[in-house]
């Protein structure tokens, strides 16, 4: 398929629109009628990797072109974009999966928008945040998300920061580090509550739920694989 080639050089005409689209986190049928519509009757699909989203595509029969925007180049893509909105035309954006903007780069295009004085819209849709803690069986009335711990620089003080919060805790976690982030988390929070959702709506989803020690003992040795979220009970009052 030839690649999609934006066309900045139009004269400007009536403003278009941002729209933001929530994707399926895993299970393709996790999709509205909604955002099927705005993808399918967008400009053009600014995705993260467009590979991922060409499979959702795909299964839907939606031919709008598809363009990278992305941490790498977020600045010299969000400029065609923005013009392109203000041509008038509208733009869809998407992440790899879940809302856009959460853990990912794709926040900036939406700060240029409303820099721009761009029309925005929302389509809500999946989010692997509030599916991890909704089957958690830890406190859903406040809680605080972290997103990716830092690897190394900032790391011991940020799971220290952590351990003070009495909100529940989500953070998301590769599968090759959870091993040692789950003793990171016994030394920092202690032996506390703790949920690990992993490949939620996938066929081979798994909820593991208890004491931090008991889960790390008993997975000492366990190759993880796949989407890794994590949910913490806070600080004891």
């Amino acid at each position: 398929m030839t690649p999609f080639k934006i066309n900045t050089e139009e004269e400007e005409i009536t403003v278009g629109k941002l729209s933001i689209v929530g994707t399926p986190i895993g299970n393709l049928g996790d999709f509205t009628f909604r955002a099927a519509e705005i993808l399918g009757g967008a400009y053009l699909i600014a995705a993260e990797d467009t590979r991922r989203t060409r499979i959702l595509l795909n299964h839907y029969d939606i031919k709008t072109p598809l363009t990278s925007y992305n941490s790498y180049n977020k600045e010299k893509k969000g400029r065609e974009l923005l013009k392109l909105m203000k041509n008038g035309h509208e733009i869809a954006l998407v992440s790899d999966a879940g809302m856009p903007g959460i853990s990912d780069p794709l926040y900036h295009l939406v700060r240029g928008a409303i820099e721009e004085e761009l029309t925005i819209q929302t389509i809500p849709g999946p989010s692997a945040t509030l599916a991890a803690l909704v089957v958690s069986g830890l406190p859903m009335d406040r809680f605080s998300f972290e997103g990716f711990l830092p690897r190394k620089k900032r790391r011991t003080q940020t799971l220290k920061n952590l351990a003070e919060d009495p909100r529940t805790v989500i953070i998301f976690e590769s599968p090759k580090r959870l091993n040692k982030t789950l003793k990171d988390l016994l030394e920092a929070f202690g032996d506390r509550e703790i949920a690990i959702a992993r490949e939620l709506t996938k066929m081979h989803e798994e909820i593991i739920r208890g004491k931090i020690s008991e889960i790390a003992n008993q997975t000492e040795n366990k190759v993880w694989k796949g989407e890794v979220t994590l949910v913490l009970a806070g600080r004891p009052k």
